[in-house]
């Protein structure tokens, strides 16, 4: 693949997105951290040799090479990476995180990685088997907020404002000491 751009950051994007979607293995893919460093420095070497336009046509063949032997583990470890990354952002949204790898899949299609719409199956990569792409909305619990926690009474949200203060390094002696040291700062004597 050639990239034609006139601006090399744009070029370099390009080359590391697309080597990274072909040579996406993970340390636990490597019996030791040596071997994965090793892998991790002849990617890290034919990308560079790639933006700088050398050695152009054996990399390619490489790759080629590497692709053609590899596909099934190219597909499945950018399963996991979509998987991965739907968990993500299902955990930034505020649902809990499910390690269930089914639900995860679900998760992954709900995030844009799915073929199907909610509620469908749509095959996977490898296996062949359908894999369920959506879950069932769920209501709202009585009581409770939009996040699905219960309702917080006065007493709770006290606490949590505390601890929170408190996690920040805040605290009420501190504010004391501050209050105090402003105030008798702004004395003046003649």
């Amino acid at each position: 693949m050639v990239v034609s751009s006139n601006n090399p950051h744009h070029k370099e994007i390009a080359i590391r997105k697309r080597i990274a979607s072909i040579f996406n293995k993970c340390e636990e893919d490597f019996p030791s951290l040596r071997e994965y460093n090793d892998y991790l420095e002849e990617v890290e070497d034919m990308t560079f040799n790639l933006i700088q336009g050398t050695d152009v046509a054996a990399i390619e063949a490489k790759i080629a090479n590497y692709q053609e032997e590899n596909a099934e583990q190219i597909m499945v470890n950018r399963a996991r990476k979509a998987e991965e990354l739907a968990a993500a952002v299902a955990a930034s949204k505020g649902h809990p995180a499910q390690t269930d790898n089914d639900t995860t899949a679900s998760q992954s299609s709900q995030a844009g990685f799915g073929a199907g719409s909610q509620g469908q199956y749509a095959p996977t990569f490898a296996g062949g088997q359908p894999r369920p792409t959506g879950l069932a909305p769920q209501p709202l619990p009585l009581g409770g907020d939009i996040h699905g926690y219960p309702a917080d009474d006065e007493e709770v949200m006290r606490l949590r404002a505390e601890r929170g203060g408190r996690a920040g390094g805040w605290s009420i002696e501190l504010s004391k000491k501050r209050a105090l040291e402003e105030a008798f700062g702004s004395i003046w004597i003649f």
